[in-house]
């Protein structure tokens, strides 16, 4: 067992190290930098290298996660988990929901997690006017730097970064469009930002609801000292939700919390708390 520790954080070490000298190489060889044959051969023997410690760690950790009751593909999953760090899991996970959102909204599927007899709750459309104003500015960075760097890495590395910050905006609005809240049949609520955030309240949580517009200046989902969150939309919030218990969620970034009321931005706050108030049989303003 302490073998496999030790050949685990050597993978993870190895992957942080050779990773980025792949990247590198990658950049200079589209900028048409000319790389030594030596240097080439050894990085690309240390990433051979690396590929198959991951391979044989993978093995090892799925035939051990088999021994304990899993399934194969179960397995599989919980050796990944074990290989990837956390962080980088989370980054991974978070990528592909913003590139499926993408996909989405250009496609002009409908929205995410709605199902029959559910409400949307769209709030992208307070925000819209904000993300094209950053978007505007990156397109302009990007044509600027493109004028004024005169390295080529660096020229090809600050325009993969540019291309790939406008793409994040882009696919970020996308994923607030597409997976907007959601009052459930049975009442439930679920509140989102994004492909960042994503907060289930039971119905029976739900004591009271209100319209109330507020402008807080609190992070996205930051809890304060009355067990409030706000999950504001260009810093402001029209629903008040107040919970008979705190829920549980996830930030972010990965932390986890709770609160026992969420302040939240609906584009159309009365007709949201007059679901909401239907659905709970709720007698509380």
């Amino acid at each position: 067992m302490k073998g496999l520790q030790a050949l685990r954080r050597t993978v993870r070490w190895a992957f942080a190290a050779v990773i980025p000298g792949e990247l590198i190489l990658v950049v200079c060889l589209a900028a048409g930098i000319r790389i030594a044959p030596p240097a080439r051969a050894a990085v690309e023997l240390a990433v051979f290298a690396v590929m198959v410690a991951a391979a044989v760690l993978l093995t090892l950790d799925s035939h051990r996660h088999r021994r304990d009751g899993l399934t194969w593909r179960d397995a599989i999953v919980a050796a990944v988990t074990d290989v990837v760090p956390g962080v980088v899991g989370k980054l991974i996970v978070h990528e592909s929901r913003l590139f499926a959102s993408f996909l989405r909204w250009i496609t002009r599927r409908g929205p995410h997690g709605v199902r029959e007899g559910d409400m949307a709750v769209p709030y992208a459309a307070g925000q819209t006017a904000i993300m094209y104003g950053f978007l505007v500015v990156c397109v302009v960075e990007t044509v600027a730097l493109a004028y004024l760097i005169p390295w080529p890495v660096v020229h090809t590395i600050v325009l993969g970064l540019d291309v790939w910050g406008v793409f994040f905006l882009i696919a970020l609005h996308a994923s607030c469009v597409v997976r907007p809240h959601v009052i459930g049949a049975d009442g439930s609520l679920r509140l989102r930002y994004g492909a960042l955030l994503d907060i289930h309240i039971p119905a029976h949580r739900i004591a009271s609801a209100r319209v109330e517009r507020r402008y807080p200046e609190t992070g996205l989902a930051a809890v304060d000292g009355n067990g409030g969150a706000d999950l504001a939309v260009a810093s402001q919030t029209t629903v008040t939700v107040e919970l008979t218990e705190p829920v549980a969620f996830t930030r972010p970034l990965g932390k986890r919390a709770e609160a026992r009321n969420f302040r939240y931005f609906a584009e159309d706050p009365e007709s949201t708390v007059a679901q909401l108030r239907a659905r709970t049989s709720l007698d509380k303003t």
